[in-house]
């Protein structure tokens, strides 16, 4: 279905001036910039705790450079709903959702900077190197939007939101989660606040935007136990006297040099920029995707050449991670976002970042109390894979979540071993098999998820659909994704894992025998087994 038959265009509002600003704008803006300003927090964190990057870098080179790219960002897609607003006449047309890529901001961190950065000894050389990372990564997209859109005219819509629904599971519905039930008293009271707001449609006093109640809900339990002596949500007085001392306006400056020293390391990096190039593409697309099934059409070709020329602008000016096209469109349009609280985020991101605020709000606002946010958003993505496609195709978006969910275990099984000083290859795989956990099975299925998840999930819907040629292409396709190592691999290179992409060629050549030979019940009707009731 298209944006078009889902919300009809306004003839008699076509070219006239969209409204810039909306109350449901509020909504958004603090549902939004409460995500971004979760994003800011775990990144600062990253630069200064795990990384040990010195304050000047952080403060006065990096965050300044993130503002930047994120504000251009930002910018650039609510002139792109403005555009779309004037067009179709409509005035319920919401923004593209755009900031620092989430994935992309650990695997720079964990495999690439702090690597280098320990193996130097000197954390600006690995800071030279996510440069460079985010160098290549920005060509990729630039060059791989020409070809997005045809890849989206080919994959079903429920292969592109169930690997979507996959991603918002497994990395973004989680961790929030638990975070919440490791606080609850701040948890679950800011999620509840949350949830009677924007699923059950309560109003609070004012109109005042219940991420907003829930945020100051949350510090007023957080502070409030610290005078009590029970430190709910670890605040404390020292933490924002610390914070205080970052003060300071400080402006994003050509990192040329940098980047340019970064090039030292480039065989390190390619192996895995380009795999996460591919990484981001398939994310763009899949999220373009959601916005149109929530009635939003955006050209792919211009999302993508944008995330690539902000993302290529923000690593000149010394800026190690990169700009991603966000999941969530359709949260923000529910909460009645439409154009101007994209802008508005890209305001409160430059002033964040140039004055050094960020250090501040970390140590005013628990985390814990944001964290609901993001469970909203993980809950309303993976809901939309089964809400936007016909009813059919849910087990192909099962499928297509599988494996998101065993890159999510492999990566806290690996953090976990890693903690403990040793690793899945220290203990033995077998051993580990033993007793349940299949970490090979689970390696294997995880690597390149998104692509895995997209290349099954197609596989599946055009199995359903009884179009075996398509599937076998789809299969076909994803044997020669799996012998470069883009999926079902660790790294790009020759027959990385060539069983698997055996078993893909085989199973393209079944399922071209079967259009050829195969004799199929003509019935649109599920298996009998399907309808049964559960077993207990």
């Amino acid at each position: 279905m298209s944006a078009s038959e889902m919300t009809p265009i306004s003839p008699s509002r076509i070219g006239m001036r969209p409204t810039l600003w909306t109350k449901g704008d509020w909504n958004a803006l603090f549902g939004f910039g409460t995500n971004i300003l979760v994003n800011m927090l775990v990144l600062t964190g990253l630069l200064q705790f795990v990384l040990k990057m010195p304050p000047e870098i952080v403060f006065g080179r990096i965050l300044p450079a993130v503002g930047l790219m994120m504000f251009l960002s930002t910018a650039y897609y609510a002139f792109l709903g403005y555009q779309l607003a004037k067009k179709t006449g409509r005035d319920d047309v919401c923004a593209l959702p755009s900031g620092i890529s989430v994935p992309h901001m650990f695997v720079v961190t964990f495999v690439i900077m702090l690597p280098i950065g320990a193996a130097t000894g000197d954390p600006i050389q690995g800071w030279e190197a996510g440069l460079v990372w985010v160098f290549f990564q920005s060509f990729i997209l630039m060059i791989g939007g020409f070809v997005a859109p045809y890849i989206r005219k080919i994959t079903p819509r429920a292969a592109l939101l169930g690997t979507l629904a996959g991603v918002s599971i497994a990395f973004i519905s989680m961790r929030p989660a638990f975070e919440i039930f490791t606080t609850p008293v701040i948890g679950l009271t800011c999620f509840a606040i949350i949830m009677v707001s924007w699923f059950g449609g309560v109003k609070y006093p004012k109109g005042i935007p219940a991420g907003l109640v829930a945020i100051a809900v949350g510090m007023i339990i957080a502070w409030g136990s610290t005078a009590l002596g029970l430190n709910y949500g670890g605040m404390s007085v020292a933490n924002v006297g610390a914070a205080i001392s970052n003060f300071g306006f400080s402006v994003p400056l050509p990192a040329f040099d940098h980047v340019f020293h970064g090039f030292n390391y480039l065989g390190v990096i390619l192996v895995t920029a380009i795999p996460f190039g591919i990484y981001d593409l398939v994310e763009a697309m899949d999220n373009v995707e959601s916005a149109e099934a929530a009635g939003d059409h955006y050209p792919t070709t211009r999302v993508l050449t944008a995330d690539g020329v902000v993302s290529l602008i923000g690593c000149l000016m010394g800026n190690p991670f990169i700009n991603a096209v966000y999941i969530g469109h359709p949260g923000w349009k529910s909460m009645g976002g439409r154009i101007g609280y994209s802008a508005a985020t890209g305001l409160m991101v430059i002033v964040l970042s140039w004055f050094g605020i960020i250090a501040l709000l970390l140590a005013l606002i628990p985390v814990v109390a944001i964290s609901p946010i993001l469970l909203y958003i993980g809950m309303l993505i993976g809901a939309q894979a089964f809400q936007t496609t016909p009813v059919k195709h849910a087990p192909a978006v099962v499928l297509a979540i599988t494996p998101h969910l065993a890159a999510w275990a492999k990566l806290l099984i690996d953090n976990s071993l890693g903690l403990a000083g040793t690793s899945a290859a220290a203990i033995g795989i077998e051993k580990m098999g033993a007793v349940g956990v299949l970490y090979h099975g689970i390696e294997v299925m995880g690597g390149g998820a998104i692509l895995v998840g997209l290349v099954l999930g197609a596989i599946g819907v055009f199995v359903v659909e009884r179009k075996f040629v398509e599937a076998s292409a789809f299969a076909l396709a994803g044997a020669v994704l799996t012998f470069f190592g883009f999926m079902h691999g660790e790294t790009v290179g020759i027959a990385v894992t060539p069983g698997v992409a055996l078993a893909y060629v085989i199973v393209a050549g079944f399922l071209f025998a079967c259009s050829k030979l195969a004799v199929v019940e003509a019935t649109d009707r599920l298996p009998e087994s399907a309808h049964a009731a559960p077993a207990e």
